[in-house]
């Protein structure tokens, strides 16, 4: 357990919510929230049940993918107002064209305590290519460090996991680390445990980790990742569909699933407060 546990806590899990993303439609789940009121309301109830931090994109008012700072910016307030402790993590990749500017300003101005870092280019849903170019992952890890905001290192194969480890040679990032192996997506890694386990055995001693899968293989990334301590990340940008065919009446009810199959484990979900101390991030 130790050499794949890494830097995460023995007994708690870190659980994500992952609330709207840049691709899953209402047309896919109706419960999907996708303008300022709606995502707040979603991470609160992610956090009444049980979730330590919500990822964040926003889409446009047409509900299309979106990078615009307003957004973020009126999202993220409605969050802090009412007080929630739930830890914010702002996408740096809202979708396609946008300027580097437009993916950085969010986590620049903003602060939230974590921000995504993609760690590379990829032929995402074998479509079109989601460009991660050298110098905009420079600038975007300077840019971090510079807003104290910690990189979520998002690794969709093992190219992208040598890419970071690279970077922390050359101090565009930072230890201690926190990764998020991200599994299932058409163009990455498929979400098998076989996968998960092997970038885990390829993860810097020093760092913290967590994982999702997309599709079929959701569940089968869940029960691995906890049998080898890692932290999970759910919701409906990920998965619409609770089980084959059943369609999830939002990113909570996967959150109520992880705690359930936790106690089984012993193990329990971690508050925002012992997330925060397990990521070494102090309380804003």
């Amino acid at each position: 357990m130790a050499t794949t546990q890494r830097l995460n806590h023995s007994t708690k899990v870190i659980v994500t919510a992952a609330l709207t993303g840049a691709v899953t439609t209402k047309q896919n789940n109706p419960h999907l929230p996708t303008q300022p009121k709606e995502i707040a309301e979603a991470a609160l109830r992610c956090y009444e049940a049980g979730a330590a931090m919500v990822h964040i994109h926003v889409r446009d008012d047409d509900d299309s993918a979106s990078m615009r700072f307003d957004k973020f910016e009126e999202t993220v307030r409605l969050i802090r107002d009412t007080g929630c402790p739930v830890l914010l993590n702002l996408t740096s990749s809202g979708g396609q064209g946008f300027s580097w500017e437009e993916r950085i300003r969010p986590f620049k101005e903003l602060k939230p305590e974590l921000a995504s870092f993609d760690a590379g280019t990829m032929n995402w849903l074998n479509s079109v290519v989601f460009m991660n170019e050298p110098k905009f992952l420079e600038l975007c890890g300077q840019e971090m460090i510079a807003a104290n905001v910690k990189p979520e290192i998002e690794i969709f194969d093992m190219g992208m996991l040598n890419t970071a480890k690279y970077y922390l040679k050359t101090g565009v990032l930072q230890a201690p680390a926190h990764f998020q192996l991200c599994l299932g997506a058409p163009g990455g890694m498929e979400a098998t445990t076989e996968n998960l386990l092997y970038l885990v055995n390829h993860l810097p001693e020093d760092c913290t980790w967590s994982t999702f899968g997309i599709g079929r293989g959701a569940n089968e990334i869940t029960l691995a990742a906890l049998a080898l301590g890692g932290n999970i990340r759910v919701g409906l940008e990920d998965n619409v569909y609770y089980n084959k065919g059943v369609l999830a009446e939002g990113s909570e009810q996967f959150i109520g699933r992880v705690k359930r199959v936790a106690a089984e484990f012993g193990k329990e979900l971690a508050t925002p407060d012992e997330a925060r101390a397990i990521l070494g991030l102090s309380r804003c």
